[in-house]
């Protein structure tokens, strides 16, 4: 088990939806542009993630996905990202 420190906070990201296929042909080497902000789920964080106290395993989060670190561990593909890049924490 990893346990993250220095307020990273382990996610797992949600599957993007892909668009239904259409008739446009668009270049080889073309690349849609992906959104900013995804949602996530929370797996586990350090114990001075500024907001530890809300967090819950299974929790769901908005995040910057553009600053996700994927760090590979042996076998394991561990997926964090840092607390001030959490947007939102949805609440039920």
């Amino acid at each position: 088990m990893i346990q993250p420190v220095n307020r990273y906070i382990e996610v797992v990201v949600a599957p993007t939806v892909n668009p239904e296929e259409t008739t446009i042909l668009l270049p080889t080497d073309f690349k849609p542009q992906e959104e900013r902000y995804r949602q996530v789920q929370i797996q586990s964080w350090a114990p001075d993630v500024r907001f530890a106290e809300r967090l819950s395993e299974g929790c769901t989060a908005i995040i910057d996905h553009t600053m996700i670190e994927e760090i590979k561990v042996g076998n394991e593909l561990l997926t964090v990202i840092q607390d001030n890049y959490v947007i939102a924490l949805l609440t039920k």
